[in-house]
């Protein structure tokens, strides 16, 4: 059997669900046509009054006069939520880690489940079957690369082949870009103008003209016209009885009774999860001591939690709280309550190994893994960090630190276009501080720069903090840094790069980074970034 990628979403679509939930809440026939109205506007009908001519936007006047037996609905947005759950939980059942897009759609990484099933159209039968039994409603299956396109393959009830949502996507009207809620309409309206009519038509435009033509929300339109996926799916919160207790007595106030504690409640745990098919992602783990002290600490896991996982953070952390350097920050009694709660809850196939790096991959990972989680557990989740790469201008804003544990997911998209941003290569040290130095040129002056982007003179000499000034032997830039040229404005910023001669031997030629900043009449000159 193929192997499904990661990528790969279905989603389960119920059609009209405002109106199919707005007639069970009145009790009105399902055969009886009826719409839903906002603002005197129809903003959902059933197929029944479609067939008479009533459509989405239309005024309330004009649908009536088309329809005159027509049921008048109010919109609710709570009604449809409420009663939607009876289909989103019908469906969790089988496909562990949905997400409700929106009353009426739900997704769910189609890998582990259709897995289980068999295939990805033996779990679309299997919903199908199972919602309409359960929740009372028809509903229809889609399943594509990304939610935009699993939606709209749902629509048509399609299974669109790996890597081929953007062909998919290409034909269709640019008017899908205007889902409920998006607030696109403007924007559809805009294009269809300019000539626009299909999703192809919009992704063949270059991003950057998008970007600088329409601003962002163009730009996230303008990934889903391409195929891109832009809407990662939210982890859907466990519901509170998957959390597990338990009272000890005698209390734990020894660090050689919280391994046995721990095992056993990590392990009720992750059984408690498994037999629903989920694997915990996010762990809270919550103590209450004898004298009605109450400690709590959330553990983030950047892959799903095995049972030694979780045994080991409640043991980690059961000493850390233990063992605190000093008595003020020690607990003054025992342990007596220990919760452990699920605060985020990710599909048990995540939890499979990948079976081509099975028995290849050494264990010292696993081991500095498991020293790190550790020193968190008696530091604190804040105290561990690893390095990511993240969208920005400068190269102290495009690395980030992120908790060790924690998705990794720094803010900004690396691709995305950064007006200003640094060229290649980038320094391989950037101080946290910038360190401060002076650019002159041959006569002497500090070095300055035009508002067209050109520097006042070639740099000749740089000096840097207290040390000797030293001669420039190459030089190149300059290029903003942050803001395009603007011909004045309070605040203005370059960069230049520079490449110091060498002043003595054994202290040979460098290459630093110079950030230049003018703000009002103050010139200030920082060493941003050393290259190797």
């Amino acid at each position: 059997m193929a192997t499904v990628p990661d990528s790969r979403l279905l989603a389960c679509w119920v059609p009209d669900w405002p109106v199919v939930a707005a007639a069970a809440a009145a009790q009105i026939p399902v055969q009886h046509p009826a719409a839903v109205f906002l603002a005197n506007r129809v903003v959902a009908c059933s197929a029944r009054a479609r067939s008479f001519g009533v459509a989405r936007g239309m005024r309330r006047r004009d649908a009536q006069s088309r329809c005159p037996d027509l049921a008048v609905l109010a919109h609710d947005g709570n009604r449809d939520a409420s009663l939607f759950e009876a289909v989103a939980s019908t469906v969790e059942t089988h496909a562990p880690g949905i997400e409700v897009v929106r009353p009426g759609i739900v997704a769910v990484p189609a890998a582990g489940a259709a897995s289980y099933a068999g295939s990805e159209q033996a779990l679309a039968e299997l919903l199908v079957d199972h919602v309409s039994a359960a929740a009372g409603v028809e509903c229809q299956v889609g399943v594509a690369d990304g939610v935009f396109a699993a939606i709209l393959a749902a629509r048509s009830g399609m299974f669109v082949e790996p890597g081929q949502s953007p062909v998919f996507l290409a034909p269709r009207s640019l008017s899908e870009l205007d889902q409920p809620g998006s607030g696109r309409a403007e924007l559809v309206g805009t294009l269809n103008r300019l000539g626009l009519r299909t999703l192809g038509d919009f992704a063949r435009l270059p991003e950057r003209a998008v970007a600088s033509r329409f601003g962002q929300e163009a730009v996230t339109a303008h990934r889903l016209a391409r195929g891109v996926s832009v809407w990662p799916l939210s982890r859907r919160r466990p519901p509170p009885e998957l959390a597990v207790e338990k009272r000890f007595d005698p209390i734990l106030d020894r660090v050689d009774a919280t391994a046995f504690a721990a095992k056993a409640l990590g392990s009720t745990l992750h059984v408690s999860l498994a037999e629903r098919g989920l694997a915990c992602a996010q762990l809270a783990i919550s103590a209450t001591t004898e004298t009605g002290q109450t400690y709590t600490r959330t553990w983030r896991a950047a892959e799903p939690l095995t049972a030694q996982g979780i045994s080991d953070r409640v043991r980690w952390q059961i000493d850390g709280w233990l063992l605190r350097r000093t008595a003020e920050d020690r607990p003054s009694s025992g342990i007596e309550v220990l919760r452990l709660e699920p605060v985020e809850t990710v599909s048990g196939g995540s939890l499979q190994m990948a079976f081509p790096a099975a028995g290849s991959r050494p264990d010292a990972d696993e081991r500095a893994a498991r020293a790190l989680g550790r020193v968190q557990g008696m530091l604190g989740p804040d105290a561990v960090f690893t390095a990511t790469l993240g969208g920005g201008r400068g190269p102290g804003e495009q690395v980030r630190l992120i908790p060790w544990g924690a998705p990794r997911e720094a803010p900004g998209d690396p691709a995305a276009p950064w007006p200003g941003r640094l060229p290649a290569p980038s320094p391989a040290t950037v101080p946290p501080v910038p360190w401060a130095a002076a650019v002159r040129g041959v006569s002497g002056e500090l070095v300055g720069w035009t508002s067209r982007g050109r520097l006042t003179e070639a740099p000749a000499v740089v000096t840097v903090t207290d040390r000797p000034p030293r001669r420039v032997a190459r030089w190149a830039g300059p290029w903003p840094a942050g803001k395009p040229w603007c011909g004045g404005g309070d605040s203005q910023a370059v960069r230049v790069q520079v490449v110091l001669a060498e002043d003595e031997p054994g202290n040979g030629e460098i290459a630093l980074l110079l950030n230049g900043n003018l703000s009002g009449s103050v010139l200030q000159w920082t060493v941003e970034g050393l290259y190797d």
